[in-house]
């Protein structure tokens, strides 16, 4: 039961924030803060969470073949939305969700076999720090570009059924997997993460927040540190 739990609250977070970013009033720096702030606590998360355990289970040519094939995925499928999509901004915050999201909700789903609720609560609680502000962006500019709200929520709905489905496939389906696999797993959505933040998350929060995204980066740095102590 505490799985299904764990898995609404990180899949609620891309909801509330598509509502809040396409009916809600956000000012630009508001937005810029919080997705800075979403990506610094994804550098936390990237390494203590999908790469450093990897490293622990799978040999370390494992680690970085999958870790590059992540970030080569995702940069090919953003160059390839926006060379075909004019304004592309909100579709590339999905893409980025989506495509590092799946991965690491499979990632989630496997971490969450045998844990303890207070190291699952870590866990999720980190990446709902980023994907609450990464759901309200992209559905701010896809609005902003000219989709209907209704149809933006709706498309970071069916996003988020999607990666719940993800999560659950991973507690239920790879239980047995070996460590190699749940390994490349892990590293394949941690490439595809770093090479978001490079592309999708900084550029656009610095844009928009200017110096104080330095502030913010900080900012959710600490709190994924805090969360990570937390689940001990």
């Amino acid at each position: 039961m505490t799985v299904f739990v764990i898995v609404l609250i990180v899949s609620f977070a891309l909801l509330a924030g598509a509502i809040w970013g396409a009916y809600g009033a956000m000012k630009p720096q508001t937005e810029g803060f919080l997705v800075a702030m979403a990506g610094g606590a994804l550098i936390v998360s990237v390494m203590d969470e999908l790469i450093r355990p990897a490293t622990q289970t799978a040999p370390l040519w494992i680690v970085v073949s999958a870790v590059a094939l992540g970030a080569i995925a995702f940069t090919w499928s953003d160059y390839k939305v926006k060379a075909r999509i004019t304004n592309a901004g909100g579709l590339g915050l999905l893409l980025a969700v989506t495509l590092d999201g799946v991965p690491e909700n499979l990632a989630l789903g496997t971490a969450l076999i045998g844990s303890k609720p207070l190291e699952m609560a870590a866990l999720a609680g980190s990446i709902f720090l980023s994907n609450l502000p990464e759901a309200a962006g992209g559905a701010k500019q896809m609005t902003s570009d000219g989709m209907a709200r209704g149809k933006a929520v709706a498309i970071w709905a069916g996003t988020a059924a999607l990666l719940s489905a993800a999560a659950l496939g991973g507690y239920f389906g790879l239980d047995q997997a070996s460590n190699e696999t749940v390994a490349a797993i892990k590293c394949f959505a941690a490439g595809a993460v770093a090479a978001s933040l490079a592309t999708e998350v900084f550029p656009p929060a610095f844009r928009d927040d200017s110096y104080w995204t330095g502030i913010a980066v900080t900012c959710g740095l600490l709190m994924a540190l805090l969360l990570g102590q937390l689940g001990g």
